[in-house]
């Protein structure tokens, strides 16, 4: 299964693939990061005409990924060969924000969330900027 998902990655998928990954990666998908993916995907202009189906796909592919040693860097090198540059930030931006939906940043999602932005190549002034306002966003009274 993973072969023919791999092969068939839109720029969609990718992105919905990083928001799953930064979920996942301290091992406890909360129920605000799931909201967090599926609300994105309904109402963010770059997901119109998306096959929401397609979450479940990429949750498998993520979780398969996951479970072998060099996983991460699969998963990076599905980003480099179906994510064009031009969303790089809109990556970094999703993932920051599924890191902060349930008001907390746990080690594993910080050391990925800086894994993401080495491996997308972001500046770190446009990275800090896009941080702050995840973090503005997700602010609880």
């Amino acid at each position: 299964m993973t072969d023919s998902i791999e092969h068939a990655m839109s720029p969609q998928d990718c992105l919905v693939a990083l928001m799953i990954a930064v979920s996942a990666s301290d091992e406890n998908i909360r129920t605000t990061e799931l909201l967090k993916i599926e609300s994105a995907v309904a109402i963010l202009p770059i997901f119109d005409g998306y096959d929401t189906d397609r979450i479940k796909a990429m949750s498998t592919l993520i979780f398969d990924l996951f479970d072998q040693e060099d996983g991460l860097d699969a998963l990076f090198g599905l980003l480099r060969a179906h994510l064009p540059e031009r969303l790089n930030e809109t990556a970094y931006a999703l993932a920051c924000d599924v890191a902060a939906a349930d008001g907390s940043l746990a080690d594993t999602e910080i050391r990925l969330l800086e894994e993401i932005r080495d491996e997308l190549s972001l500046d770190r002034l446009h990275a800090a900027a896009i941080e702050r306002g995840a973090r503005a966003r997700h602010l609880r009274a």
